[in-house]
């Protein structure tokens, strides 16, 4: 099966995606969305951990095989980091989201080098911006991030211009529209509902999906 797929139903079968669309779900934004997204439930499943740690590794593998180190983005990103790295026999750390205010007020954790080749691990990207702050603090300390590579994007159009603003490369196990379409086929939607998915997606400010 192939991995876009395969990672969709995963997701859906947790609920780590949750598509509701005739009950909308209110972001911190005040937006309005058909979706929930936690990727940590995939932690807990011990099946589901495997196929999205196996993947993770083997998209590094085809798409930055020079890659050195991993490091997980502040939190999320943290144990998909350290379970694919130890796959992968490679070193990892992680950014904190701020520097800690005692100790040596690190804001990466773990051993770096100037010059190493990383790869940056995150759970899921929308807007970009938190992934992007760790991809610029990663650089200032000097190392060659090679890219990113996420269980899911949004496939935001904002997020991707924000990424190509950055010049970095993101490479997501499945995304918004193959989890859509695997919702439809398997009943956790109604066919009809998919047009209004991507509306949402195409323009999250805009409502008008709501009633469609």
């Amino acid at each position: 099966m192939e991995t876009k797929i395969l990672i969709a139903k995963d997701l859906l079968k947790i609920k780590a995606v949750f598509f509701r669309p005739e009950e909308p779900f209110t972001w911190a934004s005040g937006i309005k969305s058909p979706v929930y997204c936690d990727n940590r439930l995939t932690l807990s499943d011990t099946d589901v951990r495997t196929d999205v740690e196996t993947a993770l590794a083997e998209t590094i593998k085809a798409n930055y095989p020079d890659a050195e180190v991993l490091m997980g983005t502040s939190t999320a990103g943290i144990a998909h980091a350290a379970i694919t790295a130890h796959l992968m026999g490679l070193p990892m750390g992680y950014v904190r989201s701020g520097a800690k205010d005692h100790g040596r007020q690190n804001q990466i954790e773990g051993k770096l080098l100037p010059g190493q080749k990383v790869v940056v691990v995150e759970d899921l990207i929308s807007t970009g911006g938190s992934v992007i702050e760790v991809v610029n603090i990663l650089r200032e300390a000097g190392a060659e991030v090679l890219g990113i590579v996420s269980i899911f994007t949004y496939g935001m159009q904002k997020g991707l211009d924000r990424l190509a603003a950055a010049d970095v490369k993101n490479v997501s196990l499945t995304n918004f529209d193959v989890i859509a379409e695997v919702a439809a086929e398997e009943g956790y939607i109604k066919t009809d509902d998919i047009k209004r998915l991507i509306a949402f997606r195409n323009n999250p400010s805009d409502e008008s999906w709501i009633g469609a």
